[in-house]
C-alpha cells in the first residue's frame, strides 16, 4: 500500500510538466496537483482518522483502497484539467483513510514499542521504493508515446489486488486487546476524539515534529532542482557551473539520488531502531541534516549537489519513528485516531513548507537560496526539539506505561 501510494504522489513533478503543456495552465494552477491532494490527505487524516478505531482496521483499509482504486480508474476519463485535479484530491482523501488504517494495524501486530518502530521503518521503506519507481514509470510511458494516466491504471490494478488480499487476511481485534489490557469496555471513536487530541501534549509534539521534518524534506525534492541550476536562465547552461561531467550528472539526478538514499536508509533503519536508543539516533541524524543544509547554503550549489541528496540517509528514519512513537504513546484502541492527527500535520508540512519557501524566494528576486534559508530554520528547530527530547526524555514514562498495558512487557 505504501509503495503504491508513493508511486503516484511522488510522480507529480513529472506529471505537472505534461499537464502544463496539454492543458495550457499556469504554474500556480499546476501546483494545485500537489497541494490539493496534500490537503485531501490532511483533512482526511484529521476528520476520518477515527474510522480505523470505529469500523476496525480491515474495513477502513478496504474502504480507502476501494475509493483510491475508483479514482485511479477514472483518470482514463480525464479530458479536462479540473477533472484531473478533482481525482487527485479524491485520491488524497482515500490515502488518508487507508493509511491511518494501515498505521494502526502496525500497532496491532507489534509485540513491543521497539518492534513497532522497526516495522514502521519497514513500511516507510517501501514508500521510498515507490518514490523511485513511480517517476521512472512516468518517464518511460512518455518516451514510449503513452499517456502518463496509465500510471494510475497500474496503481488501480495494484489496489484491486490489495483489496482482495486485505479481505482474505484475519486481522487482530484491537478493541478486544485494549479491553483485556484496561479491563474496561472500549468506547466508540468519533471525529470529536481527533479534535480533542489537539490538546494532548504527546500527540501534538510528535505532530509538530512531523510537520517540521516534512517541510524540510519536501524542500529537497521540490526546490533542490531550482537551487542546483546555479541561477541559469536556460536549459543549455543549467549545469555549466559544475566543472566536471560526473558532478553535472549528479546535479541532473540529485532528486533520484536523494530518494534512493532515503529508501536504503529506511531498510537500514529497521535494524538500527531495533537495537539502539531511538532518541539518540533522531538527535544525531537531525544534527547531520541541519549541518548538510547549512553547508549547502554556505558552499553554494557546488557543495549542495553533494550534501542535499546525502540528507536522504539521515532523513530516512525520522518520520517513521515520529509516527511510531507518537502512536505508541496511546492505547491500540486509539491508534487510528492518533495516526490521523499526525498524518494531518504531515500533509500540512508537505503543502506549507514548499509554499512558504516559494514566497520567500519570490520576495528576493526568485533566488531559491532564500527559500532554503527558511528550510534550514526548519531543520534547526527540529534539531533543538530532538536534542531536548534526548536530554529530558519526556515520553519515557508514557511509553513504558503503554508498553506494560498493551504489550504486557
Amino acid at each position: 500500500m505504501f509503495m503504491m501510494f508513493a508511486m503516484t504522489s511522488d510522480s507529480v513533478g513529472e506529471i505537472i510538466k505534461e499537464v502544463k503543456i496539454a492543458f495550457d495552465v499556469t504554474n500556480a494552477q499546476a501546483s494545485l496537483m500537489h497541494s490539493l491532494p496534500m490537503l485531501g490527505i490532511a483533512l482526511s487524516g484529521l476528520f476520518l482518522g477515527f474510522l480505523a478505531d470505529r469500523l476496525g482496521r480491515k474495513r477502513t483499509i478496504i474502504l480507502g483502497l476501494g475509493l483510491f482504486a475508483l479514482a485511479c480508474y477514472m483518470f482514463m476519463l480525464g479530458k479536462t484539467f479540473w477533472f484531473i485535479v478533482s481525482l487527485m484530491t479524491l485520491s488524497g482523501v482515500a490515502v488518508g483513510v487507508f493509511k491511518t488504517g494501515a498505521l494502526a494495524l502496525i500497532g496491532d501486530i507489534s509485540t513491543s514499542n521497539k518492534e513497532h518502530t522497526s516495522a514502521m521503518n519497514g513500511a516507510e521503506a517501501f514508500f521510498g521504493v515507490g518514490a523511485i519507481i513511480g517517476p521512472l514509470i512516468v518517464v518511460y510511458l512518455i518516451h514510449q508515446g503513452i499517456s502518463w494516466q496509465w500510471l494510475y491504471v497500474v496503481a488501480g490494478a495494484m489496489c484491486t489486488v490489495l483489496i482482495v488480499m486485505a479481505s482474505m487476511v484475519n486481522y487482530p481485534d484491537h478493541r478486544q486487546v485494549s479491553e483485556q489490557a484496561n479491563t474496561q469496555p472500549a468506547e466508540k471513536a468519533s471525529m470529536i476524539d481527533s479534535l480533542k487530541l489537539m490538546k494532548n501534549g504527546y500527540a501534538m509534539s510528535f505532530s509538530i515534529g512531523a510537520f517540521l521534518y516534512v517541510a524540510a524534506e519536501s524542500a529537497i525534492y521540490v526546490w533542490m532542482p531550482s537551487y542546483l541550476v546555479c541561477g541559469a536562465t536556460s536549459a543549455s547552461d543549467a549545469f555549466a557551473c559544475y566543472q566536471d561531467e560526473s558532478t553535472q550528472f549528479l546535479a541532473m539526478y540529485a532528486v533520484s539520488a536523494f530518494f534512493i538514499l532515503r529508501a536504503i536508509g529506511r531498510f537500514v533503519g529497521m535494524w538500527v531502531m531495533a537495537r539502539f536508543n531511538w532518541a539518540l539516533i533522531l538527535m544525531l541524524f537531525s544534527f547531520a541534516i541541519m549541518m548538510c543544509f547549512i553547508g549547502g547554503l554556505w558552499g553554494g550549489p557546488q557543495v549542495a549537489v553533494f550534501l542535499f541528496p546525502l540528507t536522504g540517509i539521515f532523513m530516512s528514519v525520522i518520520y517513521p519513528t515520529f509516527n511510531s512513537k507518537g502512536i505508541s504513546c496511546f492505547p491500540r484502541k486509539m491508534h487510528g485516531t492518533v495516526a490521523g492527527l499526525i498524518l494531518f500535520w504531515t500533509a500540512a508540512g508537505a503543502a506549507a513548507g514548499p509554499f512558504i519557501m516559494g514566497l520567500v524566494s519570490d520576495a528576493n528576486g526568485g533566488d531559491a537560496k532564500y527559500g532554503f534559508i527558511v528550510a534550514t530554520v526548519f531543520t534547526m528547530i527540529l534539531f533543538f526539539g530532538l536534542l531536548y527530547n534526548y536530554i529530558a526524555n519526556p515520553t519515557e514514562k508514557r511509553l513504558a506505561q503503554i508498553e506494560k498495558e498493551e504489550y504486557g512487557a
